[in-house]
């Protein structure tokens, strides 16, 4: 099992992910930063602020439904429900 500071820093490093593609309007950057942080506040017993935080991201896609990041952020919501 991690430690409280490895996974501090685990999510320092995905919300600076999500930030940098935030920035750099990088939407697949974004959503697997969303994702990834949103699995672990989910694990932690933050559903509410991970599907708050994925599902905006998840929405703003019209295409490529198949793709692999797409398809696990729509199962990562269906568990956060």
């Amino acid at each position: 099992m991690f430690g409280l500071n490895r996974i501090e820093e685990g999510q320092n490093a995905l919300e600076e992910a999500l930030c940098v593609a935030r920035r750099q309007e990088a939407k697949s950057y974004e959503l697997r930063a969303a994702a990834s942080l949103a699995l672990l506040w989910g694990e932690r017993g933050r559903r509410a602020e991970a599907r708050d935080l994925l599902a905006p991201v998840d929405g703003w896609f019209t295409e490529g439904f198949d793709t692999a990041d797409l398809k696990e952020a729509k199962a990562l919501l269906e568990e956060l429900t």
